[in-house]
């Protein structure tokens, strides 16, 4: 009895309030907002530059809010990994991860995203690469750029081999055949 008195008031008070929202006036239509500004990648490194002043050699932890990697590095050398290892590699700016001045906000997932790839990264250098029995290098290592090349998504195509359809210069599609 209780139940369905309860279930009924629900129903009324949604019912309610849909006919309260339906029945108000039109409202004129919404000023179109203006664009926001284009982040300038540049002042925001220097802002970030100016903001850690004095304190560049202090671990990143204790000048940044919300650190989960490179824990163990300073604070100038972490703007240096974002700005080359993630902007450049990746062909973005501090905004395709971070919110502009918001900068231990969690609201982006390409945050996490990056967190994850630096994970993968790690394990490719420390542990992967090691077990290559044939690899001759001292210090085998890749990093974001070796798979991005400045794009967001790993390079996939290959250069198209000198003396196949064309001047060598352009770009294989992969056709989804195999030859």
């Amino acid at each position: 009895m209780v139940v369905r008195s309860v279930i009924a008031g629900t129903a009324l008070c949604w019912t309610i309030g849909l006919a309260s929202v339906t029945a108000q006036a039109p409202q004129a239509a919404a000023a179109p907002q203006a664009a926001a500004p284009a982040f300038d990648q540049a002042q925001a490194m220097a802002d970030l530059t100016r903001a850690i002043a004095g304190k560049e050699e202090l671990p990143a932890t204790e000048v940044f809010k919300n650190i989960t990697q490179y824990r163990g590095v300073t604070a100038s050398r972490l703007v240096r990994i974002m700005e080359l290892g993630f902007s450049r590699s990746l062909g973005v700016t501090c905004v395709h991860c971070h919110v502009a001045g918001q900068w231990a906000s969690e609201e982006k997932a390409t945050k996490q995203i990056a967190r994850e790839m630096s994970k993968m990264v790690s394990t490719i250098n420390g542990e992967l690469l090691k077990k290559i029995p044939d690899l001759r290098s001292t210090n085998p290592t890749v990093n974001c750029t070796t798979c991005h090349r400045g794009q967001t998504r790993p390079a996939l195509d290959l250069p198209q081999p000198a003396g196949r359809g064309g001047s060598g210069g352009g770009v294989a599609k992969a056709s989804g055949s195999a030859r």
